[in-house]
């Protein structure tokens, strides 16, 4: 009696794979292996894109969920407008908390409105993002008020400027001597107006006690602060310890109303809509004009990031026309979406004179713009 069946089949022997299939097999593991970590490896960039665009001429949605102009003035005339005065802004993704992944870096690599930048260029190591944010949202405060002052000077109306102490530092000379808010007017005898005039007047005491002409509230007093000597960027000099803040008396009240948007950016179109907004007839005749740059009292137009990732937020927004900082140039050339015309302008006279020359079908030729070399 046979313990197996004899005629039970027999397993055939297992085959080995052939070098081309161990390849790919090879070749699969590794590219899922790469892929994870792709995902999931942290990186050290961030990706800018075209934010939202805000009309200056138009109205926002508060908070609140009110919808308000972006522009309103009480204690002067104001006139019916037409067009567009677009500011724009630029969107961050991702954070020192949530760096994006290489995928997404990747297609922002392919992509000419975004832009991959190191994570320290945006986010400073130390600085958090809601210091972030803060800093941000006070560059903004600032800039409405520069573009403000400039708006109102180029119309003709008398602007106080004013330097005001913002804040004291932990281990400030003039602690118990000066307070937040207060309004210093002049040093030694001197009329100050800026932060640069009260800077360059501590600096020649060369550390000899400064006299402070104050104004607090209703009050003039006279304070005596002895600087002390600090290094800022490598550079030493004499300080107070105060943080100021360029501030303006106005002659009309103009509210600037934009949430959630941070940077000094929007000075320039904020100014081209408050005089829009305070003048008879409409600057644009209707035309959408889109721009971007820092303006301060005088006027300068400064530069600004992100101005490739703005023009296409432009041209994006329907806008024909685009007002460049003229010390943005080099990153403009090369880098204009097809149906946008891009002027160049160095001031708040510069950007109202490519926006007349539009309006009244002038010589766009003979206009600055952004060129080569």
């Amino acid at each position: 009696m046979s313990l197996f069946d004899e005629n039970a089949p027999v397993p055939a022997p297992r085959r080995r794979l052939g070098r081309p299939a161990l390849a790919g097999l090879w070749a699969v593991s590794l590219s899922l292996v790469a892929l994870l970590v792709l995902t999931l490896v942290p990186t050290s960039f961030v990706i800018q894109r075209p934010g939202p665009v805000y009309d200056t001429l138009g109205s926002v949605t508060t908070g609140d969920g009110d919808e308000r102009p972006l522009i309103s003035v009480s204690g002067a005339e104001t006139y019916p407008t037409s067009g567009s005065l677009d500011l724009l802004t630029v969107e961050v993704l991702g954070n020192r908390e949530r760096t994006p992944s290489w995928f997404e870096l990747a297609g922002a690599w392919f992509d000419p409105s975004r832009a991959v930048v190191p994570i320290d260029d945006i986010f400073p190591d130390g600085v958090t993002t809601e210091q972030r944010n803060d800093e941000n949202a006070a560059l903004m405060v600032d800039s409405q008020k520069e573009a403000t002052a400039a708006a109102l000077t180029e119309l003709g109306y008398d602007v106080e400027s004013l330097v005001r102490v913002f804040q004291l530092t932990d281990d400030s000379p003039a602690q118990g001597i000066l307070e937040q808010n207060d309004i210093i007017r002049a040093v030694d005898g001197r009329p100050v107006t800026t932060t640069a005039a009260l800077r360059d007047a501590i600096g020649a005491g060369d550390g000899a006690p400064v006299a402070l002409t104050v104004e607090r509230g209703a009050e003039t007093i006279e304070q005596e602060v002895t600087p002390a000597e600090v290094t800022i960027d490598g550079e030493t000099r004499w300080a107070i310890g105060v943080t100021i803040a360029q501030d303006f008396d106005f002659p009309i009240e103009v509210t600037l109303q934009l949430d959630n948007v941070g940077g000094p950016s929007a000075g320039m179109m904020f100014a081209l809509g408050i005089i829009d907004t305070l003048t008879p007839g409409e600057l644009t005749s209707g035309e959408r004009f889109a721009g971007t740059g820092t303006i301060d009292a005088e006027g300068t137009v400064g530069p600004i990031g992100g101005i490739r990732q703005k023009l296409y937020g432009a041209k994006d927004a329907g806008a024909d026309w685009f007002l460049a900082p003229e010390r943005n140039c080099n990153e403009v050339v090369g880098h204009v979406p097809d149906g946008l015309r891009v002027f160049s302008v160095a001031d708040l006279d510069d950007a109202l004179a490519a926006i007349e020359t539009v309006t009244a079908g002038g010589d766009l030729d003979a206009l600055p713009t952004c060129t080569t070399g």
